[in-house]
């Protein structure tokens, strides 16, 4: 049983649970850790499924379903909060999200592939496209925050103008980025696939047959997801409250964490495999995924549901996304890990999560 099974099943039965503490009304302390705790599960499944669905429809068509269903969790538990007008809580989790993906799963990957191999090699080509995109990113994200910190008076329809202008941009560029690795230069992310289909790369007739039963997965996790996020979100305030929490807290560190659960377990096998070369494209093309997509669909959401959400990110937020981008780029342009770059990553992560941790905002 892979790693992957273990976490899945050990999960399971806060699922009921949650249903039981949502019914029952056993107090929001006890619905708010149920549910958030059942998520991790449903994220495993829903994340397997969407791998499955992927291999069957091939690399073009199956590196679009991963694109587009990749942080499905992240998405789901995102949008009821809008829809709840938690903004701030929302904002946190993007930036959660990244910060997860670029220095947890990425230091995760590098400590314990370091561990098991001295050094490990990926393609230094697939950090630098990666972490040129993810700066254009943090630079659209953190533009909002600085025009209205240089400027005396800044109206807040101007802000929203100006956040919708640069998620425009950021869509376009995402979906060029996906031109680029699914189309003009699929060659560079071709990597791993011998380890992942049959001995010659052939999806099996098997597999073929199954891809109905993942799609089931995938439709029936993604609306479990959906009614524990909803559990969670109504009773997210009152548990902030009860234990002095503050949204950037719960957003930026809680969240990611019960939502990226497969992810980590992903990219620490891959690591173990000696396969650098797909950790480093699942925890990048993650964060990417969230920056450029995620993020600034929220927005048009935002504004279709009438709610307030913009680029306009706490201050915080965008110093520690800028530190991110910083490090993980300053590491990975070699195309070398080891144990001690993995231990950097994490050590950055740890720090920011103490820094949130106390911050009143």
């Amino acid at each position: 049983m892979n790693l992957r099974k273990i976490v899945s099943f050990a999960f399971l039965l806060f699922i009921p649970l949650s249903v039981i503490a949502g019914r029952l009304n056993w107090g929001d302390q006890a619905i708010f850790i149920t549910a958030a705790l059942s998520i991790i599960p449903l994220s495993i499944w829903l994340s397997t499924a969407v791998e499955r669905v992927a291999v069957v429809t091939g690399p073009t068509l199956g590196g679009l379903v991963n694109a587009i269903f990749g942080n499905t969790t992240t998405l789901v538990i995102a949008l009821i909060a809008l829809k709840k007008g938690l903004v701030d809580i929302v904002q946190a989790s993007i930036t959660g999200s990244i910060l997860s993906d670029l220095l947890l799963f990425m230091g995760m990957g590098m400590l314990t592939g370091g561990i098991r191999y001295k050094e490990q090699e990926f393609k230094p080509i697939l950090a630098r496209v990666n972490g040129s995109s993810m700066t254009l990113a943090v630079i659209a994200i953190a533009l909002p925050t600085l025009v209205i910190y240089t400027s005396k008076v800044v109206e807040v329809a101007d802000i929203l103008s100006l956040s919708l202008v640069t998620a425009t941009v950021l869509l376009i560029v995402y979906g060029l980025t996906l031109l680029f690795s699914l189309k003009t230069h699929s060659y560079l992310y071709e990597v791993g696939l011998s380890n992942e289909n049959t001995p010659d790369n052939q999806v099996s007739e098997e597999e073929k047959a199954q891809v109905w039963i993942w799609l089931l997965v995938l439709l029936t996790s993604t609306v479990a997801v959906a009614y524990e996020s909803d559990l969670f979100v109504n009773v997210v305030e009152s548990v902030m409250e009860g234990f002095n929490l503050t949204p950037l807290f719960i957003g930026v560190i809680f969240i990611p964490l019960i939502s990226d659960v497969s992810g980590i377990v992903t990219v620490t096998q891959l690591a173990l495999k000696n396969q650098m070369d797909l950790t480093v494209s699942v925890a990048m093309g993650d964060s990417l995924l969230v920056a450029l997509f995620v993020a600034p669909l929220l927005v048009f959401i935002g504004q279709f549901w009438q709610q307030p959400m913009d680029l306009n990110f706490n201050p915080f937020n965008v110093v520690a996304l800028i530190v991110a981008v910083v490090v993980t780029n300053l590491i990975s342009f070699t195309g070398r890990s080891n144990w001690l770059d993995g231990t950097l990553l994490l050590a950055t992560y740890l720090i920011l999560s103490v820094a949130f941790y106390y911050h009143p905002a």
